[in-house]
């Protein structure tokens, strides 16, 4: 990072040094020579978007999917609830949730938005950290809560769901949606949340056949659609434009503990239910 390493900046690396979670990237050091020199443990699968928008790896199970957003779920309830001092992320997206050897999920970049505000000496409120797609509309007007992160997992749930981008090029012709003009051409894109709004009904609840065409293809038939239905109703409540509406992340962990724990019941019947039965002579 090429930045001035001041002693606020420093002490307050000291502390992310010391902080320790099982869902969060951990940083082993630091190091200043010219540049400041930021150590990472090592994670072996890279970030959750190469996995989902790379059509050429192997397409993650549903299975893995939920259980990477329970691990990112814990880490923010973590850096929100009960880190010293607590911290608001603001910029969650896929690309910052590293994978290691076992897929477990694990945040990255936690803390480097307040620490990169603190090197400027800054006390800008109206400074917007993020990236497009992600963010709610109140970021755009510096309104900073716990909340920004919320709505960004809701849209990184989606994500898992679809394997689709925060944002999408779309045809023109078949979708009305916001014009985005630049001095070249005009391109049309449409938020992933839009997207799901557009197969959810007025009371919340996603129309299945919509949903359907919106899960990711690679998946086949292997998947619960009920579990998919579940898991897009809470992404739409943390994804709600009212930053009071959406839920505090130990809701959605707790919400996203027993989405876990539901598969992991089937799964166990079903491996019961192929399993031979074991006959004994009398």
């Amino acid at each position: 990072m090429q930045m001035q390493a001041t002693r606020e900046f420093l002490s307050e690396l000291k502390v992310l040094t010391s902080v320790h979670h099982w869902n969060l990237v951990h940083l082993i050091g630091y190091c200043v020579e010219g540049y400041l020199f930021l150590v990472y443990e090592y994670m072996e699968n890279r970030n959750l978007s190469q996995h989902l928008h790379n059509s050429a790896k192997e397409p993650m199970p549903w299975s893995t999917r939920l259980q990477i957003s329970l691990d990112v779920a814990r880490g923010l309830e973590y850096i929100h609830d009960h880190s010293v001092p607590v911290y608001i992320h603001r910029d969650i997206k896929s690309e910052n949730i590293l994978l290691n050897e076992n897929l477990t999920g694990k945040i990255a970049d936690f803390g480097l938005t307040k620490l990169t505000d603190i090197a400027s000496s800054t006390d800008d409120t109206d400074h917007v950290a993020g990236t497009f797609g992600y963010m709610p509309p109140e970021n755009a007007y510096g309104h900073i809560s716990r909340k920004i992160d919320v709505y960004a997992f809701g849209v990184v749930l989606y994500e898992l769901i679809s394997a689709k981008a925060a944002v999408i090029k779309i045809d023109k012709n078949e979708f009305k949606s916001l014009e985005i003009r630049t001095n070249e051409s005009v391109d049309e894109y449409k938020s992933l949340v839009a997207l799901f709004d557009e197969v959810i009904d007025e009371e919340g609840n996603p129309i299945e056949e919509g949903l359907r065409k919106l899960v990711d293809p690679r998946l086949g038939d292997n998947y619960s659609i009920d579990s998919i239905k579940k898991m897009t109703q809470l992404a739409k409540t943390c994804t709600n434009r009212d930053p009071k509406q959406r839920p505090r992340m130990r809701a959605v962990m707790v919400s996203l503990m027993k989405l876990n724990s539901s598969i992991d019941d089937r799964s166990m019947i079903v491996s019961e239910a192929l399993s031979p039965t074991m006959e004994h002579d009398d």
